[in-house]
């Protein structure tokens, strides 16, 4: 009987120690090398869940939070005619994404076509 319980001990060990490894599996990131992509205010333009104005990119029609750049980095956010909670631009960027965020490298503003 003594035998049994310390088998099952050691096996639930086991089961537990291999279940807690394979969760905290880390999320690859993806390098973004001089792509270019839209850039705006991802509650206001790019429709993203968020309680201020927050820098976002939209890459391939999916939007990401920027991590190293701030909304307001490029102007007034609210400016009529050109800040980000208004209008969608374009932009050259290189980062990487990591967990659904855009980690910025560099942020070039494209110019605005006429």
């Amino acid at each position: 009987m003594k035998k049994l319980i310390f088998t099952l001990l050691v096996a639930f060990a086991c089961f537990n120690a291999n279940a807690q490894t394979s969760t905290k599996k880390a999320t690859a990131a993806k390098e973004i090398k001089n792509q270019t992509v839209e850039i705006a205010c991802g509650e206001c333009k790019f429709k993203m869940a968020g309680k201020s104005c927050d820098l976002a990119i939209r890459i391939d029609g999916k939007p990401y939070f920027v991590d190293g750049k701030s909304v307001d980095d490029f102007g007034d956010a609210h400016d009529e005619k050109h800040g980000f909670c208004n209008v969608i631009k374009k932009a050259e960027v290189t980062g990487e994404i990591v967990n659904n965020r855009f980690k910025a490298k560099t942020i070039t503003l494209l110019p605005e076509k006429k």
